[in-house]
């Protein structure tokens, strides 16, 4: 069975997923990038950017999954592919260069579609404007089979999981405090009914918290 996923997504203490003020600049606002220090530190997360050496054990398991979990397709909110204002740029293809790192479809949710661009190494950006159901479905069906991730951000995920399409989470909890961005978690009352929850502390101070809906057929 085909599962909806979210992985290695970071939120502070106090729930935020991002900081405010988002811009070119600054792709997770005020939050700068204190909220992946944690994977960036891993080899995992040195061999992306291109270095060598890093942290292992648990930060370095859970962040390794993001290649090794049968991903077919991936979901992502407009405030992930790009800072505001973004679809007025017809040259814009994503922060991430002409490789992105999915090397999947991935459906971009936007209120501003645009036609689809193939990048290198398999990645392919779709562009619709959907509810979170039809926009599960364009990605299943894109998936042949396999899981489907969100990749964020928090409203995103906020969405998807208040419409019960999330079957599993991976949320790092991050020791720091940011006041203001935006919040995962609100509005999702009693999301613990739902899930059987997991909790894995690392020495570099973050949480790694998983959620896996109850009654999930495997």
């Amino acid at each position: 069975m085909s599962l909806t996923r979210v992985q290695n997504f970071s939120i502070s203490l106090d729930g935020f997923g991002t900081g405010d003020g988002q811009s070119l600049d600054a792709p997770f606002g005020t939050a700068g990038e204190r909220l992946h220090e944690w994977m960036v530190a891993t080899r995992w997360g040195r061999a992306m950017f291109g270095g060598t050496g890093g942290t292992g054990g648990v930060d370095e398991a859970f962040a390794r999954q993001h290649d090794e979990s049968g991903i077919g397709a991936e979901i992502m909110g407009a405030g992930k592919f790009g800072p505001p204002g973004w679809h007025e740029d017809s040259q814009w293809k994503g922060w991430w260069g002409p490789n992105p790192p999915f090397h999947t479809p991935v459906f971009v949710l936007t209120h501003h579609p645009r036609p689809s661009i193939d990048m290198e190494g398999g990645t392919t950006f779709h562009f619709i404007d959907a509810p979170p159901a039809k926009a599960l479905g364009a990605a299943r069906e894109a998936a042949g089979g396999l899981d489907v991730r969100l990749g964020g951000g928090a409203t995103v995920i906020r969405d998807f999981v208040a419409a019960r399409l999330v079957d599993h989470m991976h949320v790092v909890v991050v020791p720091i405090l940011l006041g203001r961005g935006v919040l995962l978690w609100h509005g999702l009352e009693s999301l613990e009914r739902d899930y059987a929850i997991e909790a894995a502390s690392s020495p570099s101070g973050v949480t790694h918290v998983t959620f896996t809906r109850t009654g999930m057929r495997s």
